[in-house]
């Protein structure tokens, strides 16, 4: 734009070339007449050009005038437009927002804070990442993820947690296992067996709680198989290679050749966490947070 133009010269000019007369424009924009007539001769003098042909009864565009017409609507609209973009932005109802989970949270109430969300704020654009406690984490603390819906994560600097809520574990045995058919099965009698479990480099503190209702025994599982995902495991579980130990809601997706078992004796719980970048008050990230399922351990 020409050093000196501003949006307001423009406004004022559309105002005037809308009317074809000046106190009807002034009027319409709410200033003085007198005020008008030298913002408009102000914009001819930037641009060099003579807009409009004055008499004392009529008013008329100039050829450039004619153009500029039709030059400023499309400025100004597009000005509208992109204000309103930074302003929507800066609300945090537009951009891009970059949300980690873990799968095993699938079933349950945080991801439907996500759609929630969607339907509050159809222009941002949420990029789900799955992955590992430990990686999401990772990524979160440098900048990879705005927020990340983990299962007991292993505090990392610069990042804060929030628990959603909080579930027991259970066992999982193949259906024509020995103990199958039993209505409960302790830590103990299990680690008798061969077991299916994900890796410890998904995360140190998930894994040693998922583990704990055979560690309290006093005794080190026997892991004969490592996959990445809970699906997975179910579903070697099931085939017969081992036991494994699951969060309750990590088994909805079992095959019907798996058997699901209450642990006795076992007051071991597994906890689902939104996790952000410590002092990240971006509007974006609060208002995902402000949707999430927070539930019986609060906020």
């Amino acid at each position: 734009m020409v050093d000196g133009v501003e949006l307001r010269h423009l406004r004022y000019f559309l105002a005037v070339a809308d009317e074809l007369h000046f106190g009807r424009a002034a009027a319409r924009l709410h200033i003085a007449q007198p005020a008008l007539t030298q913002q408009i001769q102000r914009l001819e003098t930037l641009l060099g050009a003579k807009l409009l042909d004055r008499t004392s009864r009529t008013v008329a565009l100039t050829p450039a005038g004619a153009v500029l017409r039709e030059r400023a609507i499309a400025l100004l609209g597009h000005a509208e437009r992109d204000l309103a973009e930074i302003t929507r932005i800066g609300e945090g109802s537009q951009g891009t927002l970059y949300l980690g989970f873990v799968p095993s949270v699938l079933p349950l109430e945080p991801l439907r804070g996500v759609r929630a969300f969607r339907e509050q704020f159809p222009l941002v654009q949420v990029e789900l990442v799955e992955g590992f406690t430990s990686h999401l984490m990772e990524r979160l603390a440098t900048g990879g993820l705005d927020l990340a819906i983990v299962r007991d994560p292993d505090p990392r600097p610069g990042t804060v947690t929030a628990p959603l809520m909080t579930e027991p574990f259970v066992a999982v045995l193949p259906a024509d296992h020995p103990d199958a058919g039993r209505s409960s099965i302790s830590g103990a009698e299990l680690a008798d067996y061969p077991m299916v479990f994900f890796p410890r480099a998904a995360g140190e503190l998930a894994y040693e709680k998922n583990l704990s209702p055979l560690l309290k025994s006093g005794r080190r599982p026997r892991i004969v198989q490592e996959a990445t995902n809970w699906t997975i495991i179910l579903y070697l579980v099931a085939a017969g290679l081992g036991v494994t130990v699951a969060p309750r809601s990590a088994t909805f997706t079992a095959p019907v050749s798996a058997r699901i078992i209450p642990l006795a004796d076992c007051d071991a719980e597994t906890t689902i966490y939104i996790a952000n970048r410590a002092g990240d008050e971006r509007p974006l990230v609060r208002n995902l947070l402000d949707l999430m399922p927070f539930q019986a351990l609060g906020r």
